[in-house]
């Protein structure tokens, strides 16, 4: 499960005046004639093709949503199908599963168009801004990692990210900082592969679903084992068990917070900077006939520890705006370390 992970097949607004008539129709006309109103009458206009699509649609988001327990189920269709009333094709419904996804509150998931999907979910990439590895005085490693969101580009993303860490650690680093500040979202396997030596291996994390289900994320000779395996294990850092500085800002988001997460319980670890946006959530992507994406969540985040995150994440020493540099903290509490002493 990731926002973070590839699809299974694949990973708005609406007018007020009109949605507000269709809600309202769908819960007095529903009453009125004993449930044959608005569903019944939203249908006769639709093409089969659609309706078909719309269905499919609903049916995942109402299996696999994090939220699914909470949402009026019954209510969602009989809207959905009233603002899809006239569709002929998929593309028709776009708007009624934007609001069965807005209608999940969980503000993490959803829908892209397939022109969208394709550009955003599956475009290859051959940089990758603020993706650099260098070494710092005092023989600190510093890595900085942004978010990535094309499967098509994680493998480069990976040779690239490793290739940084090996530049940081030429001096044989005795502590690290992994800079998040920049880490977006987007897939969060490819930045674990990046961060495997450093981080270190074992259970770094989990899911956990509405049903308490974890699923747990754990690292094997350097590499998530939910990652791909033609990603390798990559080169060993010469210090795996040097303390580790992790900054964090109003950036770090979804997959970024995942990876921050995995380094929570780590011996020798402490955070700098800002609090996270909050957005500590686990998505899957599902692919619909038509080439568009559904993302939803499906689990919450937590650490090694089993403590679970919901908002914003704080860090142990949080640097306000104007502040002195996270990066200054963290070199100077790294430097305090009797590795680096």
């Amino acid at each position: 499960m990731t926002r973070k992970a590839k699809p299974k097949t694949m990973r708005g607004s609406m007018g007020r005046g009109r949605a507000s008539r269709l809600v309202a129709c769908a819960g007095l006309v529903g009453v009125l004639v004993a449930g044959t109103g608005c569903t019944q009458r939203a249908n006769e206009g639709m093409s089969p093709n659609a309706r078909s699509y719309l269905s499919a649609a609903l049916d995942i988001m109402e299996k696999n949503s994090l939220r699914r327990d909470k949402v009026d189920w019954p209510r969602v269709r009989r809207t959905a199908f009233s603002l899809a009333r006239s569709a002929q094709k998929p593309e028709d419904t776009y708007e009624a599963i934007r609001f069965a996804v807005n209608s999940l509150n969980d503000n993490h998931s959803s829908f892209h168009e397939p022109q969208r999907a394709k550009g955003e979910f599956e475009a290859p990439a051959k940089t990758f801004d603020g993706l650099q590895g260098r070494s710092l005085e005092g023989r600190i490693g510093y890595i900085s990692l942004p978010g990535v969101r094309s499967e098509a580009a994680f493998a480069e993303y990976v040779r690239q990210g490793r290739a940084a860490v090996a530049e940081a650690d030429r001096d044989r680093a005795c502590g690290w900082v992994v800079d998040l500040r920049q880490e977006d979202g987007g897939g969060m396997w490819a930045p674990l592969a990046v961060l495997g030596r450093v981080l270190g291996d074992g259970d770094v994390g989990m899911f956990v679903g509405p049903d308490g289900k974890k699923s747990v994320w754990t690292v094997e000779d350097g590499n998530p084992r939910d990652g791909e395996a033609s990603w390798g294990s990559g080169a060993p850092v010469a210090h795996p068990d040097a303390p580790v500085a992790v900054l964090t800002g109003k950036a770090t988001a979804s997959a970024g917070e995942a990876v921050a997460i995995a380094f929570r319980g780590r011996p020798d670890t402490r955070f700098f900077g800002q609090r996270t946006l909050g957005l500590p959530t686990g998505n899957n992507a599902h692919r619909l006939s038509d080439g568009a994406v559904l993302i939803l969540t499906e689990g919450k985040d937590a650490d090694r520890t089993g403590r679970i995150y919901d908002g914003r994440i704080s860090p142990d020493e949080e640097i306000p705006d104007g502040g002195r540099d996270a990066l200054e903290a963290a070199k100077d509490w790294l430097l305090s370390q009797r590795a680096c002493r």
